[in-house]
């Protein structure tokens, strides 16, 4: 089958290399650069997995910066393009798939639409009237940030989302999830086809859960801390308990990344006028571990008595062999010390300096005798040096 994949993210790249084992896939991307990289069969994101991956496997796959003659004969048409959440309109902003369907669709009435980027519960459904389009279905992702590939070769399940109340849309499903099958490594990989919507509340929930977890801990460690208690013998004797397991349970300064803050929002707005407790709460409490952590660093470097503190930010990247910055925990630690008048230089080798307005020491030895206090979300050996002034909260040292 020809198979194009729009946008060469962390999900748009997993998807097309896992396609292009068995399919012929074209990847377009509006950035020149991720296509370049691409075609050289070198990873256009931090993922050594996908790099390596490129490097060795033999993949019908070429990246385009248009694809409007891959269009017209395209089987399928994947969407994987980025959909932030605008915090005016309280939702997500799904124009990126929408210029997408509005692109192809006037090129042939041929192909199925499948969705990735994730969309607001009821949305597929939307869009099937908007445009009239019978062939749209929803598959969502469930992929951890630098494992994405990983993820879709050795999946704890695949999910699409069809109107089941049409046989060709079923069909359609079943031939998509077929060939997410067919591209991964772990035999009989559990498959649910069911309606869209109910695949779009999956996603959407499941995240949430994730951000309940990682809030929880956070929360079992803010009252460790506070008391002085030892975090990480609670937390072991917590998770013994085979209900409730190791997963998801090393504190941070806060859930964040492509993810987790946007879809626990949007699952908040989906509610609407129903009556919920929890998801609030499970948003909530992300700022309010972030106001905590923020006021524990200043506490730690001597505030309020000492004023004239300079807090050295140490990686602003969401985890470790990761190139992404965006809505990572630290990020909101940092707004809140500038509140406190406190100065912020930062360690950051992959970040483009132009894009924050922060003080980037690119010397870590410098870094390290410039700061009063070092503030790390997540733990490195090179760390080791400066643990009297060191505050994190990764006992677990691992993401």
């Amino acid at each position: 089958m020809k198979i194009v994949v729009a946008g060469i993210g962390y999900v748009g790249l997993s998807i097309a290399i896992l396609l292009a084992q068995h399919n012929e896939v074209v990847a377009v991307d509006i950035s020149g650069e991720r296509v370049r990289l691409l075609n050289e069969r070198r990873a256009p994101i931090a993922d050594r997995e996908a790099e390596e991956y490129l490097a060795g496997a033999e993949l019908n796959l070429r990246a385009v910066s248009s694809a409007d003659e891959d269009y017209k004969d395209a089987d399928f048409i994947v969407i994987a393009t980025p959909t932030n959440y605008d915090a005016e309109a309280n939702a997500f902003d799904t124009s990126s798939v929408e210029n997408i369907i509005e692109t192809a669709l006037p090129l042939q009435r041929r192909a199925c639409f499948v969705i990735k980027s994730t969309v607001p519960v009821g949305y597929t459904a939307a869009v099937r009237r908007k445009y009239g389009l019978e062939k749209i279905l929803f598959s969502p992702e469930f992929l951890r940030e630098g494992r994405a590939l990983y993820d879709n070769l050795y999946p704890a399940r695949i999910v699409v989302g069809a109107d089941m109340k049409s046989e060709e849309s079923a069909g359609l499903a079943r031939t998509f999830a077929h060939l997410l099958e067919q591209g991964s490594r772990r035999e009989s990989v559990p498959k649910l086809i069911i309606n869209a919507t109910e695949a779009e509340a999956i996603k959407l929930f499941a995240n949430t859960y994730l951000a309940l977890r990682v809030s929880y801990f956070n929360e079992l460690d803010t009252y460790a801390e506070s008391h002085g208690l030892d975090s990480r013998a609670i937390i072991e004797g917590v998770c013994l308990d085979p209900r409730i397991g190791d997963g998801y349970n090393n504190p941070s300064f806060g859930y964040g990344g492509y993810c987790l803050p946007k879809d626990t929002k949007q699952l908040l707005a989906n509610y609407g006028d129903i009556p919920e407790n929890l998801i609030h709460a499970i948003v909530e409490s992300n700022r309010t571990r972030k106001n905590f952590v923020a006021g524990r660093i200043m506490e730690k470097a001597g505030y309020p008595h000492k004023r004239d503190i300079t807090v050295g930010v140490y990686r602003l990247t969401m985890k470790k062999g990761s190139d992404n910055f965006r809505q990572s925990a630290i990020q909101g630690v940092m707004k809140r010390l500038e509140g406190y008048g406190a100065k912020i230089i930062v360690y950051e080798p992959a970040a483009r300096e132009d894009l924050f307005r922060y003080d980037f020491v690119r010397d870590l030895d410098e870094f390290k005798r410039r700061s009063d206090i070092i503030v790390a979300n997540r733990d490195a050996p090179e760390l080791a040096d400066v643990r009297g002034k060191l505050y994190t909260r990764d006992i677990f040292c691992r993401d």
